[in-house]
């Protein structure tokens, strides 16, 4: 897949995909293991856990990765297809509100991701270049289909990084 530009995506996305380092399929497939091995690191008990009020818990925080990644795979799907139907921005607070998050096992967590990144592999395994660099408006921003590939791997750098830093430090 070729690099990405940077009138591809908004800034608001530059955090994200400054975390990816090497090539964005070999990141989402290293991300593959590396990811259910960090979480299966995380005691049970520490999944309700928040470092401070309001702020969402260990389990939010992963499932909330998992949302994320099935919304921006949707609108890379759509954009591909060249739908270029404008599309809402998505209420992750909501989401993660209306998620019974903290019900669910590390285990459940660690299936459903699996699954998710492996579907969505094979799904941008199928995009051509041209396709790749297809652009839409998502969230009243413009976008390109490889962006959101990007947009999705250093999503969840990202909140590993959080979750490293602010929630899991005490646990060491």
């Amino acid at each position: 897949m070729n690099l990405l530009k940077s009138d591809e995506y908004p800034a608001i996305y530059e955090d994200y995909i400054e975390t990816i380092v090497e090539d964005v399929t070999k990141e989402l497939t290293n991300q593959l293991d590396t990811f259910p091995a960090f979480i299966k690191a995380i005691p049970e008990e520490r999944g309700s856990y928040t470092y401070a009020e309001g702020k969402w818990t260990v389990k939010e925080i992963l499932c909330h990765i998992l949302d994320t990644e099935r919304v921006m795979a949707y609108r890379a799907l759509r954009f591909a297809r060249n739908d270029m139907t404008a599309l809402a921005s998505f209420e992750q607070d909501e989401f993660v509100a209306n998620g019974r998050h903290n019900e669910r096992t590390f285990d459940s967590i660690i299936e459903e991701f699996t699954a998710i990144r492996k579907s969505n592999l094979i799904l941008f395994d199928t995009f051509n270049e041209h396709e790749l660099a297809r652009k839409g408006m998502a969230s009243d921003r413009l976008i390109s289909v490889r962006a959101f590939i990007y947009v999705i791997a250093g999503h969840l750098n990202h909140h590993r990084i959080i979750l490293q830093e602010r929630y899991l430090k005490t646990q060491e």
